[in-house]
């Protein structure tokens, strides 16, 4: 049988490939203790690279004044370092910006899991590595295996000593390359005797310690087992690709269950060694309940690190939601293991006290009898039973004052039972008890209600069953009701108060819906951005009481477009946000980037791109960050502020589309006009020309002026076509500039009707103007074509021999030309569209004309803080009023 390489496989492969080449390739010289020879076996190889003509520089190298190791780096570039102040100390780490800007082939970069100054961009310098990577550019570093996540916990087991800087396993599995250094423990410790091995003084103690040699022979095998599991996974791919059969295991999906419990770290890590083992894919899930609401903010700081482990370890990490019961959860769990295909679940192993577990039910005991055919595997601790401070079950769950109120409850139903106590059974004063332990529950808390079950137990027993006044009991049968009135109270206890916490959380949840449902229903109506960015700032301030900034790019460059009150951002932080935009990536307070940020930073993400930043602040009343659930709300905002923000600037892209659409159309439009209205003009001046150049022996003199006059008066015609679109042009570009002087009226006027000449003759034309009218500043010259184009324009409209009037009078301290002809109107629907560029009301009979004489005269008139308008004259025609203000007022510049 033929056996064909898997499509998805290839696939999946050759999309990785494709964003491989894009990215620089790691690496990774890998030790198994300080010593071995890591940064030597590095600068080794960056000569031989050297030689070969690559360009190698050095990013950050610590030699130790080592002369050996001082030596090698001599005749490679060495980039300066970026000295970074903290506690008034000089701190130097590598300048990530300067070699990103340098762009070698490949940048040397000792000590991958260094840990660098507060004050960095990135906290740790594999993250450094990563953004030069994603600059496209190699990468040679040092690592030695104790500082993989996954092996913490085992290597604090074996060696006694807990690292604190560690990398996440995903760098192993992406490196392109892994160079085991490998050394035999007695030389190692041979050198270590010898002073070769370089120890900081902090650590001398704790290195005697870790250098024993079963410390280091098992460290040594890690490393070597680590880079063999790589090996083995390289092979195996190479092998399924290219259908090569083996002996392929049966796909195994793991889901590992993890709570605020100190004892899941190290189920996550766990989880993450039997996965590379199994070769298998891993989840992650931790189940909210009820009480999650009313859980300290410090166990659910520790969920959202546990689960950020998990992903940075590499597992997909999901919240699920449950009742609150021990029957709830592990339901919840085996549903989601059923619906996911898992087919192993890692838990951990309870540290509760047994006596609990009994009370309260075992999730994992559950898990196991619910699981079916998925393998439980449970991981153990080798510390003994025990709680944190806040999860002690003596710790009291509900403030002290609510303890005292559970008191006076059991007090005040003592009080009833010795006013009912003679009238009524003994044993009917228990259903008075009951009530305050249903009272306790649910405005108390859990811990109250049971303080009530227990004390109303007691009091009945003392106060009011035979003997009084002594807890021993003369019938046996208030034995069975002391049992039944203190169970019943627990189970009413725990029932209304997991109601009560359930109530919570559904109003939490309700709260957070209604929220979001708010910022979408503000958002949707909101037609600009300037709208959109404010209703995000006044929802984020409201729900998380925290300040926001919300950074948009102008001109390739982001521009703070909306700030809360009272907060600044400076240069820095504008830095910060430009990270993001550029990286779309958060960044920013209480992350991985630039963690000394005043704000916390996150990309306003569309399937189109970024489209800006939003930055929150810290509260208002401590220095806390947000919660896991608070994280995901806010997320959803800056999704739902994004959305938006590109639904305006696609309508405003619309508008622009559907103007640019307009404005072809009456370019069109204009192109077709003005080469009819050159046209005719041109025809009969170049007919005119032609006629006294091939006719002229036979033309006398009357036709002779009569030729020179028609080509006269057709050259004004197109000289008058010309003058109007550069004067439109002057007009929308600005470039007007007035002249203003006094002026007479009457001069304008006449000087309109001495350059409009015989296009005039064929009509009456009168002129009113009071002898005592004032002088006008304006610039005359184009006042006069403002009267001009309104005179053309009533001549054009107007059957011949009518008569168009010319007046002028005062209103409002302001000039009033008016010209008011007799000819066939202007409809009302068109009255104020007449000034518009192009616009020309469609009639029967065709009129020549490019409709810019009107829009002129408007430009005009306001640029002297005048008015122009038009309305219909009663008995037929139209009145066209120039209103001029007699202050000469303009604006600068004008």
């Amino acid at each position: 049988m033929e056996h064909r390489p898997d499509p998805d496989e290839l696939l999946k492969r050759a999309q990785a490939e494709e964003q491989a080449a894009k990215r620089g390739k790691l690496k990774i010289f890998l030790g198994y203790a300080a010593g071995v020879g890591k940064t030597y076996a590095m600068l080794e190889a960056a000569h031989q690279r050297k030689i070969q003509g690559i360009d190698v520089v050095v990013g950050y190298v610590e030699t130790h004044k080592r002369a050996e190791t001082e030596g090698l780096v001599e005749g490679l570039d060495v980039l300066p370092r970026k000295q970074v102040e903290y506690h008034n100390v000089t701190l130097p780490e590598m300048d990530v910006d300067a070699v990103i800007q340098r762009r070698p082939t490949i940048v040397l970069v000792d000590e991958f899991a260094h840990t660098n100054a507060p004050g960095s961009r990135h906290p740790k310098r594999y993250l450094d590595v990563e953004e030069i990577l994603d600059a496209g550019i190699d990468v040679y570093t040092t690592l030695n295996i104790q500082h993989l996540e996954s092996l913490n916990d085992i290597v604090a087991q074996v060696t006694g000593v807990i690292v604190r800087e560690t990398v996440p396993d995903r760098v192993i599995d992406e490196a392109s390359e892994i160079e085991v250094i490998d050394l035999p423990p007695d030389e190692l410790m041979m050198r270590l005797k010898e002073g070769k091995v370089y120890v900081p003084e902090q650590a001398s103690r704790a290195i005697d310690k870790f250098f024993r040699k079963g410390n280091l022979t098992a460290l040594r095998e890690m490393s070597l087992r680590r880079a063999a599991e790589r090996v083995d996974d390289q092979m195996r791919s190479y092998m399924q690709t290219r259908a090569i059969q083996g002996p392929w295991a049966a796909t195994e999906r793991l889901l590992v269950c993890v709570s605020p419990s100190p004892l899941s770290e190290r189920l996550v890590r766990s989880a993450r060694r039997l996965a590379d083992e199994l070769n298998a894919e891993w989840l992650t899930v931790y189940v909210e309940t009820p009480q999650f609401a009313s859980m300290s903010y410090d166990k659910r700081d520790r969920v959202a690190k546990i689960l950020q482990l998990a992903e940075d370890l590499g597992a997909r990490s999901y919240t699920l939601s449950s009742s609150g019961s021990i029957e709830s959860t592990s339901q919840v769990v085996i549903d989601f293991a059923h619906k996911n295909n898992v087919t192993k679940i890692i838990a951990g192993k309870p540290l509760r006290p047994r006596w609990q577990e009994l009370l309260r039910g075992s999730l994992v005991d559950n898990l196991i009898h619910k699981s079916g055919d998925i393998d439980i595997y449970v991981v153990t601790s080798s510390d003994a039973p025990s709680f944190p401070a806040d999860e002690s079950p003596l710790r009291l769950h509900s403030p002290l004052q609510n303890y005292v109120w559970s008191l006076f409850l059991v007090i005040a139903a003592t009080a009833a039972g010795f006013l009912f106590g003679g009238r009524i059974e003994p044993t009917n004063l228990v259903m008075v008890y009951l009530l305050s332990v249903v009272i306790a529950a649910i405005y108390l808390g859990r811990g109250p209600a049971v303080l009530a079950s227990l004390l109303g137990v007691l009091s009945f027993d003392f106060l009011f069953v035979t003997p009084y006044f002594t807890f021993a009991v003369s019938d046996t049968q208030y034995i069975i009701t002391f049992i039944g009135l203190f169970l019943v109270g627990m189970v009413i206890s725990q029932l209304a108060a997991r109601a009560t916490e359930q109530a919570k959380a559904a109003q939490q949840r309700e709260g957070e819906t209604a929220e979001l449902y708010d910022l979408s229903r503000d958002l949707a109506a909101s037609g600009d951005i300037d709208s959109i960015l404010n209703f995000l700032r006044k929802h984020v301030e409201k729900t998380f009481d925290r300040t926001v900034a919300v950074l948009l790019p102008e001109d390739d460059r982001l521009v703070t477009r909306i700030l809360s009150t009272n907060l600044e951002l400076g240069d820095e932080e504008v830095a910060v946000a430009d990270w993001v935009y550029r990286h779309g990536e958060p960044a920013g307070r209480h992350t991985n980037t630039l963690p000394a940020a005043q704000l916390r930073y996150l990309p306003l993400k569309t399937a189109r791109g970024v489209v800006g930043v939003v930055g929150v602040g810290k509260p208002s009343t401590s220095d806390r960050d947000l919660t896991s659930a608070q994280r995901r709300l806010m997320e959803a905002f800056a999704n739902q502020g994004a959305q938006a923000i590109e639904r305006a600037r696609l309508a405003d892209q619309t508008r622009d589309i559907a103007l640019l659409q307009t404005t072809e159309k009456l370019q069109n439009a204009l192109l077709n006009s003005i080469s009819h209205d050159l046209r005719t003009p041109l025809v009969s001046i170049t007919g005119a020309l032609t006629s006294l150049d091939e006719q002229a022996e036979n033309l006398n003199d009357e036709n002779r002026r009569s030729l020179v006059g028609t080509a006269r008066e057709e050259a004004e015609r197109l000289n008058r076509l010309v003058g109007n679109l550069l004067s439109m042009t002057r007009i929308e570009s600005g470039a007007i500039k007035l002249h203003n002087d006094p002026g007479d009226i009457q001069d304008v006027i006449g000087t309109a009707l001495e350059q409009l000449g015989k296009r005039v003759a064929d009509h009456e034309i009168t002129v009113n103007i009071p002898d005592d009218f004032p002088l006008v500043p304006m610039d005359f010259t184009l006042i006069v074509q403002v009267i001009v184009n309104l005179l053309e324009n009533a001549v054009k409209y107007s059957p011949k021999d009518s008569l168009i009037e010319v007046s002028a009078s005062l209103a409002d301290k302001k000039a009033r030309l008016q010209i008011a002809d007799r000819g066939v109107g202007i409809p009302a629907d068109d009255l104020n569209r007449i000034f518009d560029k192009f616009y020309r009301v469609q009639r029967p009979e065709s009129v020549s004309g490019t409709g810019l004489g009107l829009s002129i005269s408007k430009g005009i008139v306001e640029a002297h803080h005048g008015t122009i308008y038009a309305h219909s004259r009663d008995g037929g025609g139209t009145i066209v009023s120039v209103e001029l203000p007699l202050d000469g007022k303009q604006e600068e510049g004008q």
